[in-house]
């Protein structure tokens, strides 16, 4: 194809699939490689009010800041508005305990639909091509995926929009020579340790020498898969929101409708995989269905807790039995829970809190640093009011606090002494009484 005939197939591609308006602005996503130096130039060509938006990771060093050099100056060559942004992709993977490659998705999707807005672009279009769709079907595939896994990347998403999908690897290539454009190359591109690069460097060559057209074959598939997958999903959603419902940022699937669908592995696919699930977990799932309450599996991001009559989803993070110090110094901590603290002097006037949101103990009492933990079996505590010590799991069985609730459950320590269920009861060894001057108070806000 010549230059011509390449930017007439997009534009026909954008006028069938996506609909841009010209009049509103569009954000691309300009990394500074082959695909999204081939969008801008193509869009600005076809006349679209293009903003170029750029994303430092900061994962490899002189090359990234290379590259953002290189889009500021490729967009001002092309004479559209520039921002980027630099992340600290590392430190956020560890906080929201996920993976860089997820780290570095969410926050390149964040900061651009923060720029859609803010800029009111119409549109956030991003350089996939036909040959990053049909890796990855293939990606899907090797990893176990349903039906929709095989329908490719779609040309529309929301806001995100994806012009480039009518162009092959070896078009753009083409259209970059004929234009002269240069491009820079990330060197990950070539290493074949990521998944994605091996089908690219070493699978999809080995199914062209079987099939030449293979792109065009899995590309072909795709699309019919496509409109299967849509009267698939007419016809298993009615099931889905029968058996699962939301509350707050919880999931409850029901399990024994679940059992009793017409295709309980199928539906359980379906609704696991937002989650992060994989197929080869289902089996697994399954026989906790028939199992004692407690039992749990995990993605990346969630985990999956058998209760009595139900499979509960919720965020990792909450099952973490991690350690947060309190210093003295310290008046209100964010996490794992939200806690106010601050002292007060003892006066006539100072009534105790019924709040079990609120404990109060005598400040002399305590001993800092205090911890934050989750509660463990066998943890034991003097309730206030009583004499003599309680485990924490009889406490939680006269309240008849399900597994889940116990889940959520953190204590306070001081001296590797617990001296608050975290909004629930304080010990009795550390209240306030008659000879108390001073007074430790802690809030609990939800």
């Amino acid at each position: 194809m010549d230059l011509s005939e390449i930017v007439h197939r997009v534009k026909q591609f954008i006028d069938s699939e996506i609909h841009i308006e010209k009049d509103i602005p569009v954000l691309i996503g300009l990394s500074g490689g082959a695909d999204s130096v081939a969008l801008s130039d193509i869009l600005v060509t076809i006349g679209y009010k293009c903003i170029a938006c750029h994303c430092n990771f900061q994962l490899r060093g002189e090359e990234a800041e290379r590259d953002m050099v290189f889009a500021e100056n490729i967009a001002s060559t092309m004479n559209i508005p520039f921002r980027s942004i630099r992340f600290d992709t590392k430190k956020y993977a560890l906080e929201k305990h996920i993976s860089i490659e997820m780290a570095c998705r969410d926050l390149r999707y964040e900061w651009f639909e923060k720029q859609r807005k803010e800029i009111g672009a119409g549109a956030i279009a991003i350089a996939h091509h036909r040959d990053d769709s049909v890796e990855t079907v293939l990606l899907n595939l090797v990893r176990g995926t349903g039906l929709s896994g095989l329908t490719g990347i779609h040309p529309v998403n929301g806001y995100i929009v994806r012009p480039l999908l009518c162009l092959s690897r070896e078009d753009i290539e083409t259209y970059l020579s004929l234009r002269n454009l240069s491009y820079v190359t990330d060197h990950t591109n070539k290493e074949d340790i990521y998944t994605r690069n091996k089908i690219r460097l070493q699978v999809l060559p080995l199914l062209k020498s079987i099939n030449p057209a293979i792109y065009e074959t899995v590309e072909r598939m795709a699309f019919n898969l496509y409109e299967t997958e849509r009267l698939y999903r007419f016809l298993i959603d009615p099931y889905i929101k029968k058996i699962v419902e939301s509350r707050d940022e919880e999931f409850y699937i029901h399990i024994q409708k679940l059992l009793e669908s017409p295709a309980p592995r199928t539906l359980l696919f379906e609704i696991l995989k937002p989650f992060g699930f994989l197929s080869v977990q289902l089996d697994e799932v399954l026989k906790m269905a028939s199992s004692i309450p407690g039992k749990f599996i995990s993605s990346e991001t969630y985990i999956l807790l058998k209760d009595r009559d139900f499979f509960i989803i919720k965020k990792k993070g909450i099952f973490e039995n991690k350690f947060t110090e309190i210093t003295s110094q310290v008046q209100e901590i964010s996490y794992p829970v939200k806690l106010v603290i601050s002292r007060k002097n003892r006066g006539s006037e100072y009534t105790i809190p019924k709040d079990s949101s609120i404990a109060v103990f005598d400040a002399d009492k305590v001993t800092f640093p205090l911890i934050i933990r989750h509660w463990e079996p066998g943890d034991r505590f003097v309730p206030f009011g009583m004499k003599g010590s309680r485990k924490l799991s009889d406490y939680f069985r006269d309240k008849k606090f399900s597994l889940y609730q116990k889940q959520k459950i953190y204590v306070l320590l001081s001296k590797n002494e617990i001296i608050w269920i975290i909004g629930e009861r304080t010990s009795d060894k550390f209240k306030i009484d008659e000879k108390t001057t001073h007074i430790l108070e802690i809030k609990c806000e939800k």
